[in-house]
């Protein structure tokens, strides 16, 4: 054991990496899993390097030949036994594999589906999160191989349907290794460029091997997370990777992706044509119609002869003045004859007829009528009331 670590007394290099290279060789074997590249043989010996699909991790491996699987090449997805080996020379680490076993297409397809439940169940393939295309995008991003039949088949459709767009192209790996990191670092550029409307990831046919970087978990979330719309065109339309479900629009095929990023020149010419005749019908349809009814309106009495409606409402008016003034006249002599009649009646009822008759009326002083002569004594005075005056007497 080596002594006691201290400021004083200091470890020397040798000894620090032999306790990690002892540390490390306790580990024992495990099973890993990755993406072969870099794979070379030299006298028996195969060094290559292991990565990590989802992240820019890898690390060394060496096996004997035999170990090897003969069909492997690089891209190839892998599982290994293998001891973990620290070299002291370098101070690096390293994995000897003792048994690489290649994964199958179907444990492949199979892990594919379990990544698409997993990512349908978080939403990532709901259509409410999806985003609609700008009609005209100002920019559009393609990411593609480099010289690849699809970059060729995107630029060309597009600029022939609207000669004006605007493409900034990256192009990067689209299968192996290092598909996947350099496929997400294109859309995380592009995303933060203000001049991109679109991203378009563009790809031809392959195999399933071919097209599994965009079956990938990494990528399928950093297409999630755009903010920008983002077509995938991938393969041909039997092939639907991951990518497919979660980008906003899915294209078919790359000619497909542009057919749908930019409208058609002629198509929308036409179509504008189409609406200006529509526009110049309609609109001649409502002159006519509403000088039609200008005309009917001119034709009617009222506007051809202004003033005959108010001659109308004058005769009207006088009409309604006379009919007021013998209805007045009706109500004044039926008025005066019930007044002739009351006027009788309350004649024929008056005491004074019957003073004109010769009659007087005899009241006391108060103005009580006198009507029993015992109800006076000699020297009252009383006030006798004719037909013409009043006397004021004395009870004798």
């Amino acid at each position: 054991m080596p002594t006691a670590n201290s400021a004083e007394t200091p470890w020397p290099v040798r000894t620090v990496a032999r306790l990690i290279g002892e540390w490390i060789a306790r580990l024992g074997e495990v099973w890993v899993e990755g993406q072969l590249t870099q794979l070379s043989i030299r006298t028996g010996t195969c060094f290559l390097v292991l990565r990590d699909p989802a992240a820019d991790i890898s690390v060394p491996v060496t096996c004997r030949r035999d170990v090897l699987p003969e069909p492997l090449g690089e891209g190839a997805r892998v599982v290994l036994r293998a001891r973990p080996d620290y070299y002291l020379g370098r101070g690096s680490l390293s994995l000897r594999a003792v048994e690489i076993r290649p994964v199958g297409i179907g444990e492949l397809l199979a892990r594919i589906e379990r990544l698409k439940q997993l990512l349908s169940a978080e939403g990532l393939f709901e259509v409410g999160r999806k985003r609609p295309l700008p009609f005209l995008p100002r920019g559009v991003g393609l990411i593609t191989g480099r010289a690849s039949a699809a970059e060729r088949d995107v630029l060309t459709v597009t600029r022939q349907r609207w000669p004006g767009v605007r493409f900034r192209v990256v192009n990067c790996a689209v299968q192996g290794p290092n598909a996947v990191a350099e496929v997400i670092g294109a859309i995380r550029r592009l995303d933060t460029d203000p001049e991109i409307d679109v991203i378009v990831v563009a790809r031809g046919g392959g195999s399933v091997e071919d097209l599994l970087p965009f079956s990938d978990e990494a990528l399928c979330r950093a297409v999630a997370a755009c903010r920008t719309p983002v077509v995938s065109a991938i393969g041909h339309e039997p092939d639907s990777p991951l990518l497919d479900h979660v980008a906003d629009i899915r294209a078919a095929t790359p000619t497909d992706a542009a057919k749908r990023i930019v409208p058609d020149v002629t198509d929308e010419t036409r179509r504008i044509g189409q609406l200006r005749d529509r526009l110049r019908r309609t609109t001649l349809a409502r002159l006519t119609s509403e000088q039609q009814w200008l005309d009917a309106a001119r034709s009617r009495p009222v506007l051809a002869d202004p003033t005959l409606l108010l001659r109308l409402r004058i005769a009207d008016d006088d009409g309604l003045r006379e009919r007021l003034r013998r209805q007045i006249r009706q109500w004044v002599e039926a008025a005066g004859a019930d007044l002739s009649h009351a006027r009788a009646r309350v004649t024929a009822l008056s005491p004074a007829a019957t003073l004109n008759r010769g009659y007087a009326v005899v009241q006391q002083p108060d103005g009580r009528v006198l009507l029993d002569a015992d109800h006076v004594a000699a020297g009252d005075r009383l006030r006798v009331r004719l037909a013409a005056g009043r006397l004021d007497v004395t009870v004798d």
